[in-house]
């Protein structure tokens, strides 16, 4: 069977995620991660996705770590960016269409309303400037998707969630979550469903995928306090208290209604989601 999508980034939350929805819909699929790839190498990439010939290359991987960028942004430039340009060299020469996985941080974070696809972008970050350069690179793929998304959780990575269950599982009893941050918890294995969906449906440019509904760190650490049944106290404090070497955009709520008008359906609340995450693990 030839293979109809590759996904980098293989071994993270969100390459997981896709692999394994694409697998459940029998959809042929191959991962690489470091290991195996390096997509900072165009020789390297041009090598494994031209003989293949697939429909789509998914690209799940990024230098995530947000703070570090701060002293590596050129490390940071050449993973985030460079390197989505040579898989779109290399998806212009079979014709398969890029999917480029985004963020919100591309945005301020001073907003009030949520930010559309055609919103202004202003990135405050070295994480924000390296991915909307990614965003350009991506746009020299005769056929491209960039997918934004933001707060994700999901299974094999480390996330909001899982550092919440910790302090819960140590015996923390009085938990500070910060409250003036407002955004949408983002469940991988919804973020993948739509990525597939979206790219079954042949969707074009940028899009806003996300998990509906929003809230606060502060309010989501409580939501999943309360599904753990935990008897803890969150203390709501400010960004301030926990100063940190990049800024934190305060208001990154993405508008997902082009993904609903393309898709015929919305995502499932983010309160819907954490309980399927909670009950699978």
């Amino acid at each position: 069977m030839q293979t109809q999508l590759l996904v980098t980034g293989s071994y993270g939350q969100l390459g997981r995620a896709v692999i394994a929805a694409a697998k459940s819909r029998g959809v042929a699929v191959e991962g690489r991660d470091l290991d195996t790839l390096d997509i900072t190498d165009p020789e390297a990439v041009r090598a494994w996705i031209e003989p293949l010939n697939p429909r789509g290359v998914i690209n799940c991987a990024a230098y995530t770590a947000v703070d570090d960028c701060e002293e590596h942004e050129t490390e940071a430039m050449a993973v985030n960016a460079t390197a989505v340009g040579h898989l779109a060299e290399a998806c212009n020469l079979t014709g398969a269409t890029l999917v480029q996985i985004s963020t919100d941080y591309v945005f301020d974070g001073a907003g009030s309303h949520p930010y559309r696809e055609d919103d202004p972008v202003a990135p405050t970050s070295a994480y924000g400037r390296t991915k909307l350069a990614g965003e350009a690179a991506a746009r020299t793929a005769r056929r491209h998707l960039i997918v934004r998304t933001a707060w994700l959780y999901g299974r094999g990575g480390r996330h909001f969630v899982g550092a919440i269950q910790r302090q819960i599982e140590s015996g923390n009893r009085e938990i500070r979550v910060v409250a003036d941050q407002r955004g949408c918890p983002t469940f991988c294995d919804d973020l993948a469903a739509a990525v597939l969906d979206l790219l079954a449906a042949d969707a074009a440019g940028v899009v806003h995928v996300v998990n509906s509904g929003e809230t606060t760190w502060h309010g989501f650490a409580l939501e999943i306090a309360r599904r753990l049944r935990a008897d803890v106290t969150i203390e709501p404090v400010t960004t301030s208290d926990f100063p940190r070497p990049a800024p934190r955009p305060a208001y990154s709520v993405l508008d997902i209604s082009r993904m609903a008008a393309i898709l015929g359906r919305t995502t499932p609340t983010w309160q819907d989601a954490l309980g399927r995450y909670l009950e699978a693990k």
